[in-house]
C-alpha cells in the first residue's frame, strides 16, 4: 500500500520534465565553457574549456557530500542549511513535502545542483588567462561551500531573504549577481593580464568566434530549462517562464546592437550573441512572475546596460577577461530590480505585485537581496582570494602566461602543428614557447 501510495505522489509528468530541464541546463556549462573559449587566445582554449569541464566534476562531488544540505536542509538561524542531508542521506526517490511535492526529492537536489555548477562556470570568465589550475580547483571549493550554498538557503531554503519576501525565479541574485561580482573582485585582485589595456586600449583579440556563436546559441537554448523548470512542473508557469525567456533574450540582443550600432557604426555577431545572453540574464529572477510584454524592455534595456558597463572596464582599469560582471553581474542586478517593477500576480499567484502594479515594496525587497548579495560575495570572496593564495598562489608566472596555460598547465594543445598531405609543416597555433604573443585590436567588448 505504501508503494502504491509513493506511486500516486510523483507526477510522471513533471517528472519527465525536470528531470530534461536538468540535463539542458548541465549542457549550460559546457556552452559556456565554448562560449568563452572561442573568445580568449588560441594558447588558452583549453584551459578556459577546462574550467567548465572539471567545475562539474567538483561540484557534484561536494553536493552530494555536503554542499545541497547547506543549501536546502532544515534551517539554521535563516543562514544556512544543517547537515542533516550530507551524502545525500535521507534525499530519496519520494517527494518530499517540504521541498517538493510532485517529483522526487532527489531530483530537485541535482537540479539544484546543475545551478550550482553553472554559477561556479560564469566566474571562470573574470579569470581567464592568468590563474593558476591548483588554484582555481582550491577557490571554487571553498566559493561554493561559503558562498553558493549559503547564498542558495537565503533566497530559495528558506533562509532571511526568503523570509522578507524577494522573488528570484532562477537564480538572478544566487546565480548571476553572485558569479559576477565573485569575478570582479578576482579580476581586481588577480590584475590585468599581461599586455592588456595601457595607454593604446587594446584588448586580447577571440580566437574563434564561430565557436563563441556556437557556445552562446546552446545557452540560448539550455536556459530553458534554465529557466521553464525553475517552475518544478510541467505547467502554466512553466511555459510563462518559457515564452518571457525567449523573448528577453531577443530584446537583449536588439538592445546591444542598436546601441553598437549606433556607437560604432557597425553591429557585430559577438554583440549579437553578447546581447542575448544579456537579455537571458535579467530575465532569470522574472521569468515565472512577468508578462510577454514586460520582457521585451527588461531584455532590450539589459543589452545597452550590458554593453555600457563592458566599456566601462577600459576606463577603470580592471580586466574582466570574459565580462563575467559586465553581463552577468550588471544584467543580474538589472534584472532583480526590474523584477521589484514588473512583477505581476495576474502571471503567478504565488509570486507578488511590483511597482508598476502598485507595490512600491517589492521594489525595496529586491533592492536589499541585491545590495545584501553584493555585500557578502565581496567581502566573502575577497577572503577565500587570500586564503587560497596563501596555500597556492594564484597567478600563473610572467612566462607561463606568456607561453599560454594551455601548455603551462596541462601540457597540450588546441592546434598542434601538424604536417600537410604535401609534406608542408604548418601550424594553427601560436601557444609555443618559440612564437611571440600576438594581440590585435577589436571594437567590441573581448
Amino acid at each position: 500500500m505504501a508503494a502504491e501510495e509513493t506511486a500516486l505522489a510523483i507526477d510522471t509528468g513533471d517528472t519527465a520534465f525536470i528531470i530534461i530541464c536538468a540535463a539542458l541546463v548541465m549542457l549550460m556549462t559546457p556552452a559556456l565553457a565554448m562560449f568563452y573559449g572561442g573568445m580568449v587566445r588560441k594558447k588558452n582554449v583549453l584551459s578556459t574549456l577546462m574550467h567548465g569541464f572539471i567545475t562539474i566534476c567538483v561540484v557534484s562531488i561536494i553536493w552530494v557530500l555536503y554542499g545541497y544540505s547547506l543549501a536546502f536542509a532544515p534551517d539554521v538561524a535563516g543562514i544556512v542549511g544543517n547537515l542533516d542531508w550530507a551524502g545525500f542521506i535521507g534525499v530519496g526517490l519520494d517527494p518530499n513535502p517540504d521541498i517538493v511535492e510532485t517529483i522526487p526529492h532527489q531530483l530537485f537536489a541535482v537540479f539544484q545542483l546543475m545551478f550550482a555548477i553553472i554559477t561556479v562556470a560564469i566566474i571562470s570568465g573574470s579569470f581567464a588567462e592568468r590563474i593558476r589550475f591548483p588554484a582555481f580547483l582550491l577557490f571554487i571549493a571553498i566559493w561554493v561551500t561559503v558562498i553558493y550554498a549559503p547564498l542558495a538557503h537565503w533566497v530559495w531554503g528558506g533562509g532571511w531573504i526568503d523570509e522578507m519576501g524577494a522573488l528570484d525565479f532562477a537564480g538572478g541574485t544566487v546565480v548571476h549577481i553572485s558569479s559576477g561580482v565573485t569575478g570582479l573582485v578576482l579580476a581586481i585582485l588577480l590584475g590585468k593580464r599581461r599586455g592588456w589595456g595601457g595607454s593604446n586600449g587594446h584588448t586580447m583579440a577571440p580566437h574563434q568566434l564561430p565557436m563563441t556563436v556556437l557556445g552562446g546559441a546552446l545557452l540560448w537554448f539550455g536556459w530553458f530549462g534554465f529557466n521553464a523548470g525553475s517552475a518544478l512542473a510541467a505547467d502554466g508557469i512553466a511555459v510563462a517562464a518559457f515564452v518571457t525567456t525567449n523573448t528577453a533574450t531577443a530584446a537583449g540582443a536588439l538592445g546591444w546592437i542598436a546601441y553598437e550600432w549606433i556607437r560604432q557604426g557597425k553591429p557585430t555577431m559577438l554583440g549579437a550573441v553578447s546581447g542575448a545572453i544579456a537579455g537571458l540574464v535579467a530575465i532569470t529572477p522574472a521569468a515565472g512572475f512577468v508578462t510577454p510584454l514586460a520582457a521585451i524592455p527588461m531584455g532590450f534595456i539589459s543589452g545597452i546596460i550590458c554593453y555600457q558597463a563592458i566599456l566601462m572596464k577600459s576606463r577603470l582599469g580592471y580586466d574582466d577577461s570574459l565580462d563575467a560582471f559586465g553581463i552577468h553581474g550588471v544584467g543580474g542586478i538589472w534584472g532583480a530590480l526590474a523584477t521589484g517593477l514588473f512583477a505581476t500576480t495576474m502571471v503567478n499567484a504565488d509570486g507578488a505585485d511590483g511597482l508598476f502594479y502598485g507595490n512600491a515594496e517589492l521594489l525595496l525587497i529586491q533592492t536589499i537581496a541585491v545590495v545584501a548579495t553584493i555585500i557578502f560575495v565581496t567581502i566573502g570572496t575577497f577572503v577565500i582570494y587570500h586564503i587560497v593564495n596563501s596555500i597556492v598562489k594564484m597567478r600563473v608566472s610572467a612566462e607561463d602566461e606568456e607561453i599560454g596555460l594551455d601548455i603551462s598547465q596541462h601540457g597540450e594543445e588546441a592546434y598542434p602543428d601538424f604536417i600537410s598531405p604535401s609534406g608542408v609543416a604548418t601550424s594553427s597555433s601560436i601557444a609555443t614557447s618559440s612564437s611571440p604573443v600576438v594581440q590585435k585590436t577589436i571594437p567590441t567588448q573581448s
